[in-house]
């Protein structure tokens, strides 16, 4: 019987991006019922808002969402639905692995990041991105403004569940060890409290090595000896952009998977951004949103599907000759559409079936 999954198209090249995932899906016969549901620009250009409340009524319906990328306007407009979405399902792990991918010549001009496997955990729900913040007008006028003000949000309880999901991760996958990222040397107070709470929980875990690293310092170690980290453990802010660090380790935002996953919710979404200045020419690499998809199979357990699917992608990009533009750049090759890339993953995909 097919498992019923939210399927959030997103804008750019969000609805591009995901058809051809859901053909990966459906090709590969993974047993699932869409239940489509638009926000963001195209739900603007329909019913005046992005996130209607309508809409929030119908994802709440299935326990898993597939996200497609959603535009964050910058500067001013609407807060970001990537933010809201994880807090309306309170899913407050964002996981990220950034794993080396079986594809010896994408490292070929890297040769030290050929054996990366790490994971990033980082809290959803609050610190910066809590968007507790305002203009200081100067007089009466805010459009006056000359100063800004934010406040950071760390709290024992959402830093303690997040950190008791690191350990309980780093056990179950066999992980050795979780090393806490911080800033506490300078901001004592939230990154204190932060670093408090991971080395009280990292107590209850004595079978897994625990360490903690200052985050400017946790980006050169990354680039430097990526090898010797396991489970990263971030604040949200300090996640965002490490992970995309740890992304460029690996090959690019266009093959690197993320998910969301809370106690009662799971959303899996790809960690790069909507790209709209390429939305409609079918040029955006797929493969981050696909493994993203492989991400989610598991958490279903449906692992035979998810090694299917991952056995075509890889197989694909080892064979070189049909890749997107970002992927063939690096291969020394003529780019092929976003199209046919994916029907040269469903052809090998049906050849292993």
């Amino acid at each position: 019987m097919a498992e019923k999954v939210t399927l959030i198209p997103g804008d750019g090249t969000g609805p591009e991006l995901t058809e051809l995932t859901r053909q990966v899906l459906d090709a590969a016969d993974a047993g699932i019922e869409w239940n489509v549901v638009e926000i963001g620009e195209p739900a603007i250009a329909k019913y005046g808002e992005p996130l209607p409340k309508w809409a929030v009524d119908e994802i709440l319906k299935t326990p898993i969402i597939l996200k497609g990328p959603l535009t964050t306007p910058i500067g001013g407009g609407y807060r970001s639905l990537n933010v809201t979405l994880r807090i309306i399902l309170d899913t407050y792990a964002v996981v990220r692995p950034a794993k080396s991918l079986p594809v010896p010549w994408l490292y070929e001009d890297v040769p030290r990041f050929r054996n990366v496997d790490l994971v990033i955990v980082r809290e959803a729900t609050e610190e910066l991105y809590s968007g507790v913040e305002h203009f200081i007008p100067n007089g009466a006028n805010v459009d006056t403004a000359d100063a800004a003000e934010s406040i950071s949000i760390v709290t024992r309880k959402n830093s303690e569940r997040v950190a008791r999901f690191a350990f309980e991760y780093a056990r179950k996958f066999k992980r050795k060890k979780v090393t806490v990222v911080h800033k506490a040397n300078i901001l004592k107070a939230t990154n204190g409290l932060w670093l408090k709470v991971a080395s009280e929980v990292a107590k209850n875990y004595p079978d897994i090595q625990f360490e903690d690293r200052i985050v400017d310092n946790m980006a050169m170690q990354l680039v430097l000896k990526p090898q010797e980290y396991d489970v990263l453990l971030m604040t949200n802010m300090f996640g965002d952009i490490e992970s995309d660090l740890a992304s460029g380790l690996i090959g690019g935002l266009g093959v690197a998977p993320s998910s969301n996953i809370g106690d009662k919710y799971a959303m899996f979404e790809a960690v790069h951004g909507s790209a709209p200045k390429y939305a409609g020419q079918w040029k955006a690499n797929p493969t981050a949103l696909m493994l993203t998809a492989t991400l989610m199979l598991r958490y279903m357990g449906k692992n035979d599907k998810a090694d299917l699917i991952e056995s075509a992608i890889f197989k694909t990009l080892n064979d070189g000759k049909k890749l997107t533009y970002d992927m063939a750049r690096i291969r020394g090759v003529e780019p092929v559409s976003s199209k046919e890339y994916t029907q040269e993953i469903i052809k090998n995909l049906k050849q292993m079936m």
